[in-house]
């Protein structure tokens, strides 16, 4: 997957505590200029963001969806992603399972394990100034 070609990023377990991931990816994320869709269905907003209950209610034209929650969940939410016609999906280190890349794999979805979004994203600051 080309991290360049993302606009739009959906992330799957955002959260409104300042310890957690989901709310650190989240911020860095929007830093970098990029459109963060949050998905929990616990907040109505994160972060001044409108936040989805669920990758149903999500915009289809989501470039990747990035999942920061526990691997058991992630395949719940990794099955609804796929029935909903999302082809790109991206698990943080630790949201990764074999059952789930197995379950993708036989799709023929695209994925990215053991990668971290932040670090991937990295540059694209500097990209979208220039």
């Amino acid at each position: 997957m080309n991290v360049k070609e993302f606009k739009r990023i959906a992330l799957v377990g955002a959260s409104k505590n300042p310890a957690k991931y989901g709310n650190i990816i989240l911020k860095d994320l929007l830093s970098k200029g990029f459109e963060v869709l949050p998905v929990n269905p616990n907040y109505d907003e994160i972060e001044g963001v409108k936040c989805y209950k669920s990758i149903k209610e999500l915009p289809k034209d989501v470039d990747v969806i990035v999942f920061v929650v526990p691997p058991k969940v992630g395949l719940q939410v990794a099955k609804e992603a796929v029935e909903a016609g999302f082809k790109k999906l991206w698990f943080q280190p630790g949201a990764e399972s074999e059952e789930i890349r197995e379950f993708l794999e036989r799709l023929g979805a695209e994925y990215s394990f053991e990668k971290c979004i932040m670090v991937e994203t990295s540059d694209k600051k500097m990209f979208l100034e220039v």
